[in-house]
């Protein structure tokens, strides 16, 4: 059976395939500047966040007796993505002054795929994987980097600061979503009349 035989007949039946091996071909970090002694967290699809965050945190703060590091990549395929941007915006709101690289690009992953009723039947499926690759770093980048984010453009910093302004100008603390929803129910309940007939 060739490849393309095969990969039209997958949808039909599926249900008689399993997936016996996967493997992403080698590619090199497409972020510049990566310094020697960078920490490299793999994130995947079945990672925990605290386990990913705990090791991470601890390299960069240099608990441990261990010397901090100065840079950590933090990289993920194709699920593993979202997981991989929220490891990253958690650390940078939990170490102040980091600057950011971000690098997306595409990764082939190359799929065997064995019939479950005859095993010398085999098919091979190469896929595009989306991959992220997020850099930190306590030193300086370079700013002309395309996908460069400053200390002073982080997200938490611009919340910090919107949320200190609503503050001053009202004297009062501002509602959460959920606070503005429950007081919006509470006045249309009082604003509605009584039908009495």
């Amino acid at each position: 059976m060739t490849e393309s035989q095969n990969a039209c007949s997958t949808k039909a039946g599926q249900g008689g395939l399993r997936k016996i091996s996967s493997t992403g071909e080698p590619s090199p970090c497409p972020i510049p500047g990566v310094g020697p002694g960078v920490l490299e967290m793999r994130v995947k699809e079945g990672s925990k966040i605290r386990n990913i965050l705990g090791f991470a945190m601890s390299r960069l703060q240099g608990e441990g007796h261990v010397v901090p590091v100065t840079q950590v990549v933090f990289t993920g395929m194709g699920r593993a993505i979202t997981k991989t941007i929220t490891c990253a915006e958690i650390v940078k709101r939990k170490v102040r002054g980091l600057h950011q690289v971000s690098k997306l690009q595409y990764r082939t992953v190359r799929e065997v795929w064995q019939s479950q009723e005859d095993e010398e039947v085999q098919m091979t499926v190469l896929k595009n994987v989306p991959a992220i690759y997020i850099l930190l770093s306590k030193e300086p980048l370079d700013p002309q980097e395309l996908g460069y984010q400053s200390p002073a453009e982080t997200g938490s910093s611009l919340e910090e600061q919107k949320s200190g302004d609503a503050t001053e100008v009202s004297g009062k603390r501002p509602l959460s979503p959920s606070s503005q929803m429950t007081q919006a129910s509470i006045k249309r309940t009082h604003i509605e009349p009584a039908n009495n007939y």
